[in-house]
């Protein structure tokens, strides 16, 4: 793993650590993440070639018929 990330990944921690609101903080964003990856899917399966493309990812993700 790069240095840079690590180093990262550990100030992340210590944050969790010592912030009890690191939760509160971060669910807006989060359901902002998901609201927005649900819409793209919806537009998506809008047309004909985006149903194909779900169902091509769908199927090599789960292993899905």
């Amino acid at each position: 793993m790069r240095t840079e990330h690590m180093e990262q990944v550990e100030r992340w921690a210590n944050y969790v650590k010592t912030h009890d609101d690191w939760k509160e903080k971060l669910k807006p964003f989060l359901d902002g993440q998901i609201i927005m990856a649900r819409r793209f899917y919806a537009k998506l399966m809008e047309t004909e070639e985006g149903k194909k493309k779900l169902e091509l990812i769908r199927k090599n993700r789960w292993g899905a018929s």
